[in-house]
């Protein structure tokens, strides 16, 4: 690619990212904390890409003013200009594909295909008021194998997180906890029993409610531990605005 068009590519990806950036796209890539970021990588590829287009410019009005003689002899020395294969514009379909189509985020097939993330914590925060008292997927799960539920104090819980089911039929409430961004997203898992809805839908949305059980049981993927809940109730919920957890790291 010449320099024109090298221009426009950083102009379009720039234009891409800051679209990300901007609006929810972003979380389907990587986790919320680097959003400044992208929009400064944005910003960035931005200016680069105009002072490029402006340089270029700047020199060709440079060489014209030269005039013929001195445009006669770069060509002479340098020979024929060589033409840029249109192939290369292919480059530039990624962006659109960015712009104009979300990728879902990553639901039950690819956790069922990974092994819990489930990391022991530093410490346990104590828990507000209320019941039942909202918790998070992954702070439930290490409360209950690490700690052996005594942090929950027999309190009722809220937990929400979409729906898996293995292949012996047992149903688990997920959420895919980010380190970075979604290519190393990895699953953490909660059991269900107890009052479990009669029709359960792969990737679907719940919020249940329920309560600490001693019962557990391994991931047969990389035998990491995996708590139970003992439902009381549950209700479909629409898919979060940011679908993916990042308190596992923090």
């Amino acid at each position: 690619m010449n320099r024109q068009a090298q221009a426009a590519v950083l102009f379009l990806t720039g234009a891409a990212l800051l679209h990300a950036g901007f609006t929810d796209l972003y979380l389907r890539y990587v986790k919320a904390g680097l959003r400044p970021l992208l929009l400064a990588a944005g910003v960035v590829l931005i200016v680069t890409a105009l002072a490029t287009a402006w340089y270029e410019w700047k020199n060709a009005r440079r060489r014209k003013g030269a005039g013929a003689d001195g445009a006669a002899a770069g060509e002479e020395g340098h020979g024929h200009v060589h033409r840029e294969p249109r192939i290369s514009w292919l480059l530039v379909l990624p962006l659109f594909a960015l712009i104009l189509v979300a990728p879902p985020a990553l639901g039950s097939y690819s956790a069922m295909r990974t092994g819990t993330a489930l990391q022991q914590p530093y410490g346990y925060m104590k828990l507000p008021t209320g019941d039942p008292v909202p918790v998070n997927l992954v702070d439930y799960a290490g409360r209950a194998v690490y700690d052996h539920g005594r942090s929950l104090g027999g309190r009722s819980v809220r937990i929400t997180g979409f729906v898996a089911v293995d292949r012996a039929g047992t149903p688990y409430l997920v959420r895919m906890a980010l380190n970075c961004c979604a290519a190393d997203a990895q699953p953490v898992k909660i059991g269900l029993t107890g009052k479990i809805p009669p029709v359960l839908q792969p990737d679907a949305w719940l919020e249940v409610t329920g309560t600490y059980t001693t019962k557990q049981t391994r991931d047969p993927v990389n035998n990491g531990p995996i708590p139970f809940l003992r439902l009381t109730g549950s209700r479909p919920v629409p898919t979060p605005h940011d679908p993916y957890d990042e308190t596992w790291n923090n």
